[in-house]
């Protein structure tokens, strides 16, 4: 069955539609239907371009094959990172200038191709027209030639560009040191012999080769090679960042025909005798270069892709040659220095750099989800999504959206294959909700077979009479009240005027077939579980809550239109008693009722317990009142746990059952019971968050913890996750299915949610922040022309305690041929997977296995590139995929994070809270987590509203003149270099030097200056985006706190034991090495 149907336009969703009977805009998370705002949706007259064959860029896992050989094992000495014999390398200031081209939405397949020999020239530099203003300094990723072997030349097949040559070595032979095995006689390794200490100096500056290229203006491009062209020169992608200027790209060339011009100049070499370049204002070394010769015009795009923006020219992949790769140069280095071969860390793939090309790239227009297995764009970038049949990136995020055909490709690639769902993710303003559906009595339509929900890729035949489903491709009538006729194209006239057979995203209004024991739901309740222990007391953490939740009761999550919220809230405190309070509206004071018997727990009363806010307000806030003055005098230190849990359940649940020992026995009734539980700790020693966080995990819930909690340093941090927590629209009694087309099944569920069968994952609460990560597998042969569709159904209670359906379908595309699988991988939510694949996996194996699979399992998916898509070269050469240029860097981070590399003074508690924080983070949330985000404060104009350009996360990236934001989703800091300027120390903290600063503030103090209003307004903007309150903490360079700042800059060799970046890629590279030999 071919699911390769025209793509539905989209209708004038974005206002009302009084002309359709029984729909109705919803009000999901807050947005008053009515009030909607128009989106620049087309109109609904007429198809749009169809769902073409053209994969795009996404990822895949299979589990790690028995072949392969394990990682290295060798122990490292002291100090040195674990991942080999091989030192450290020393890494150089500026930026990378790796470039990430737009993903190309064609796939092209992959010839041998010649690579050109290289001849050692003269350094002699040859610029051509006039110098842009800052350098171009090439990265030669392209290659990562971990040898300085030349590649002998092949011969020529078809037309592309060529891939950078690896240049002859500039700085003389090295002795083979055995860092990588054993090396053909003449090729030298890449590293220093000697050992290095990341961030111990500064190197001076190397005196950079420059590389010219295409500019990266147009769109990206897959990872190709192709032969060298006349007169294109040493090539790697061109620098696009803002101030660097690039050459227009070369024109398209009929095939066989040939280029002519002259050739690009010769790198120079490097000569003890030439002085460095200095610096450019952009931070990178080397001689300002012009446009090249032959690069005319933008390249047109070919005309045989129908509806589609012509795809472009395929990229060299990406090769790393340390002897192509700037050194310092001899007399410029300390003399304990000169006997080093550095790779420099410019050379290699920056996160920087490809997040900013993909902003630049795929910022600008809306992405429309109409054509089947689009890459969207990275989570870093801002985009509109307009919805035309396909559900929202911010909805459905997948590994791959071009999976293999067969499950021994699959294997053979190891790309795992997983979608990590967002089923009530939040929309910006400028997206509507998903519109709802009301069948009325009757309920959604769907497959009689497989029960799959009625989706845009269900095919209607006979005249609209019956329709052939397109999971099962069982044939199913049409009831008589849906019936409607088929124009010309085999589509239902009325098409385009239901959200079911033309959007992505919708929702169904639920039947009472849908609803426990055949009853609509009661309005949701929140019960407010108080400790008012003598620690909670003391603190002043009980009144600062009672008082927070007088004003807070008034923002209790409501639908759309409604004018009060339908939730109900109760209230019970506890030490090692429990005590319940009756707030009915009538009373003149709230009672208290004490159930002292926590070993079989119930409910003394049940009028009066749970209220609406606005009819009891009065007795409320006089609780609210007496609280803290209730217990002032209390010396109970002892609190119990699970009655309290149970107690809550029960009051929910309004009948009794005795209460059961286990947790996780205990999380199954809430499940079933629909009881969410959310659990805020303030610990002041070891409290076992492994045990206590498994009901708010299993429930859906969350957990949220504040060490050696001090009311004047955390409150603002406290208070501010408690109002968002109890504001946030939640689906309540909640069960998500995911469906597929025959030939893969869901296999695998990752997240904050409890399973009693092996289809359905059960959530007593699911807000906007959490995910459900889905792995798939193969179970049959898939169809390259049908291709592979994924729907998921989340059935849930509303805020208003209505019963709902929200659908989400997603189409994907398949393939006979690896290099489309890697051209459409998304390496940001591949990590995503992996991490939460790995915080599993711990549980249950020794961490240094879970480590070890890791990394196996990103050699096998590398090598597997390298054997069947690369063309033929060195072996001495790490080729990575474009779509995967980051894998190492990121997966790296993820090896050296607190759970899989705890540092001494990582408590078991806090890797507890990390690893279930982890869980349910989407992918935007695991990628900032896992790759910080650092912000230069005084390098953009005070007057910019912009966020200021990120640099790369390493020590050598610091200025100590400047001011840093560091961000990664939880915590959040601001470093001080010692020599900032003064009036900047005085603009931003009211004091007059360096050494006045107070080191751990974590306020800044309000001044009426543009500096300071720009910062404080900047770490607003940071902490509006994340989903938890980010503390500040203020650290002054050289002080006892920059210790915990440095951890957190990954591209650096961690205190625990973790690689640098550099010396991960290159162990990265001999686990490839080992595998294709």
């Amino acid at each position: 069955m071919n699911v390769n149907q025209s793509a539905p336009p989209v209708p004038p969703f974005g206002q009302p539609q009084p002309v359709y009977p029984g729909y109705h805009q919803s009000g999901y998370g807050g947005q008053p239907g009515s009030t909607a705002p128009p989106t620049s949706y087309g109109a609904y007259n007429g198809p749009v371009p169809g769902y073409q064959q053209t994969p795009p860029p996404g990822v895949s896992r299979a589990p790690p094959s028995s072949e392969a050989p394990p990682a290295s094992t060798a122990q490292a000495p002291c100090g040195q990172a674990a991942y080999g014999q091989f030192g450290q390398g020393d890494v150089q200031n500026g930026p990378s200038s790796t470039v990430q081209m737009q993903r190309f939405p064609g796939s092209q397949p992959f010839g041998s191709v010649p690579l050109a020999p290289v001849v050692s020239q003269p350094a002699v530099l040859q610029p051509f027209g006039p110098p842009p203003t800052s350098a171009q300094v090439t990265a030669q990723l392209a290659g990562m030639q971990i040898s300085g072997a030349v590649a002998p030349a092949l011969p020529p097949v078809g037309l592309g560009y060529g891939p950078p040559t690896s240049l002859a070595s500039a700085s003389g032979s090295f002795p083979n040191s055995g860092l990588y095995g054993s090396y053909p006689q003449g090729q030298a390794p890449p590293l220093s012999q000697g050992q290095g200490h990341l961030g111990a100096q500064r190197s001076a500056p190397p005196q950079a080769s420059s590389f010219t290229s295409p500019a990266s203006g147009g769109p990206r491009m897959p990872s190709m090679t192709g032969p060298l062209l006349p007169g294109q020169g040493f090539g790697g992608p061109s620098v696009s960042q803002p101030n660097h200027v690039s050459s227009p790209p070369p024109q398209a060339l009929p095939p066989g025909s040939q280029m002519t011009g002259p050739p690009g100049p010769p790198p120079p070499m490097h000569s003890s005798q030439q002085p460095g370049y200095q610096l450019q204002q952009n931070g990178s070394f080397g001689p300002a270069r012009g446009p090249q010769p032959n690069y005319g015009s933008p390249y047109p795009g070919a005309s045989t892709f129908g509806s589609q923006p012509g795809p472009p020219q395929p990229l060299p992949p990406k090769r790393l040659d340390p002897d192509a790769i700037p050194s310092p140069q001899l007399n410029e280095l300390p003399p304990q220095q000169k006997t080093r071969h550095r790779i420099d860390p410019d050379a290699i793939p920056s996160p920087i750099q490809v997040i900013e090309d993909d902003r630049n790239n795929r910022g600008s227009e809306p992405f429309v989800t109409g054509v089947r297995g689009q890459v969207p764009p990275l989570v870093t970038t801002n985009f509109l999504v307009r919805d035309q049949g396909n559900a929202s990136p911010r909805y459905i995020r997948c590994t791959s959206y071009n999976i293999p055909c067969t499950s021994d490709m699959a294997k053979q690639a190891q790309v795992p294959l997983a979608a990590v769902i967002k089923p009530l993710a939040r929309l910006p303003p400028e997206e509507a909700s998903p519109y709802v559906v009301d069948h009325g009595e009757s309920g959604p339509l769907r497959c009689n077979r497989c029960k799959a929900y009625m989706c845009p890729f269900m095919q209607f035949i006979e005249g609209g009479r019956r329709f052939q489903c397109c999971f099962c491709s069982c044939i199913n009538d049409v009831p008589p009240q849906y019936f409607q006729h088929l124009d010309h194209t085999g589509k239902r006239v009325d098409a385009y005027d239901r959200p079911e057979l033309s959007l992505g995203s919708y929702e169904f209004l639920a039947t009472v077939d849908y609803c426990k024991n055949n009853k609509f739901p009661s309005p949701p309740a929140f019960i407010f579980m108080i400790d008012v222990s003598y620690n909670a007391i003391r603190s002043g953490l009980v009144r600062l809550l009672c008082e927070e939740l007088k004003s807070l009761l008034d923002f209790l999550p409501r639908e759309g239109g409604a004018e009060e919220s339908a939730i109900r809230v109760g209230f019970v405190t506890y030490n090692k008693v429990l005590h319940f309070y009756n707030v009915k509206s009538s009373l003149a004071q709230p009672q208290m009722m004490v159930v002292s018997d926590v070993a079989d727990m119930f409910v003394p009363l049940l009028d009066g317990f749970l209220v609406n806010v606005s009819e009891s307000r009065a007795v409320i806030t006089s609780l609210l009142d007496q609280i803290s003055e209730m217990f002032a005098d209390t010396r109970e230190t002892e609190t119990v746990f699970a009655p309290v849990i149970q107690a809550g359940m029960e009051a929910l649940k309004t009948l009794f059952q005795p209460q059961t020992g286990a947790y996780q026995t205990l999380a199954k009734e809430c499940v079933a019971q629909g009881c969410c539980v959310d659990l805020f700790l303030f610990p002041n020693q070891y409290v076992d968050v492994a045990t206590l966080s498994v009901v708010p995990q299993l429930t859906g819930g969350s957990v949220y913890k504040y060490a050696c909690f001090q009311v004047e340093n955390d409150q603002e941090r406290f208070l501010s996750d408690l109002r968002r927590d109890v504001q946030k629209v939640v689906g309540f009694d909640a069960v998500m299915r995911v469906r597929t087309s025959t030939g893969i099944r869901a296999v695998d569920f990752f997240g904050a949610f409890y399973m009693s069968n092996t289809t359905d994952v059960e959530l007593a609460g699911l807000d906007g922040d959490k995910t459900v990560t889905v792995e798939f597998k193969h179970d049959d042969r898939l169809n390259e022309e049908s291709g592979a569709l994924l729907q998921c159904a989340l059935l849930y209670t509303s805020c208003a305690g209505q019963r709902r359906l929200r659908i989400h379908n997603l189409a994907l595309n398949c393939c006979t041929q690896l290099a489309d699988l890697y051209r459409n991988c998304e390496t940001d939510t591949l990590i995503n997977y992996m991490a939460k694949f790995a915080y599993r996996g711990v549980l249950n194996s020794p961490v240094k296995t879970v480590r070890d699979t890791l990394i196996t399992q990103c050699a096998q998916i590398l090598a597997c590139y390298r054997k069947n898509c690369a063309s033929p070269s060195s072996a001495g050469q790490l080729i990575l995929p474009e779509c995967m240029k980051l894998l190492p860097v990121y997966l790296n981070c993820v090896l050296k994070s607190d759970v899989l590399q705890p540092g001494a003074e990582v408590t078991t508690d806090d890797r507890a809270y990390v690893r279930q924080l982890v869980t349910s983070m989407d992918v935007a949330e695991t990628n900032v987590f896992f790759y910080p985000r650092l912000l230069p404060l005084t390098k953009s104009p005070i007057e910019s509203a912009t966020e200021p350009p990120a640099v790369r996360a390493s020590e050598e990236r610091l200025s100590n003149g400047d001011i840093y934001l560091l961000e990664n989703g939880l915590n959040l800091f601001l470093w001080v270099g010692a020599s900032v300027q003064q009036g900047v120390v005085q603009s931003l903290f009211s004091v007059s030097s360096f050494s006045q600063i107070t080191s751990g503030l974590s306020v800044l103090p309000v001044l009426d200056n543009p500096l300071s209003k720009k910062v404080r307004g900047l770490i607003d903007s940071l902490r509006a985006q994340r989903s938890r309150y980010m503390k500040l903490i203020v650290v002054k360079q050289e002080d006892k706190l920059e210790m915990l700042f440095k951890h957190f800059l990954v591209e650096d060799k961690s205190l625990s034991g973790g690689a640098s970046y550099v010396d991960f890629l290159c162990h990265m590279h001999k686990e490839i090495r080992q595998l294709l030999s």
